[in-house]
């Protein structure tokens, strides 16, 4: 299994993939907002949705777990 985690704190404005997506590297999972600007979180690796850890509006931290990709 393979995480995706935030790579800074702010709120998610969108969640760009659903469960069972298959994603390749680069691509945008999670939009998040900070200071009125917009932060791309993107996979590192291609792999499959396994689990979505979190909801448009939710708060994340720096280093959060945000999507959670089959190998």
């Amino acid at each position: 299994m393979t995480q995706v985690k935030s790579t800074m704190a702010g709120t998610v404005f969108t969640v760009n993939v659903s469960d069972g997506e298959e994603i390749t590297n680069g691509q945008v999972v999670i939009v998040l907002e900070s200071m009125k600007m917009e932060i791309p979180i993107e996979s590192e690796k291609d792999g499959k949705v396994a689990t979505i850890h979190v909801n448009v509006g939710d708060f994340v931290n720096e280093e959060d777990v945000v999507v959670t990709l089959e190998d």
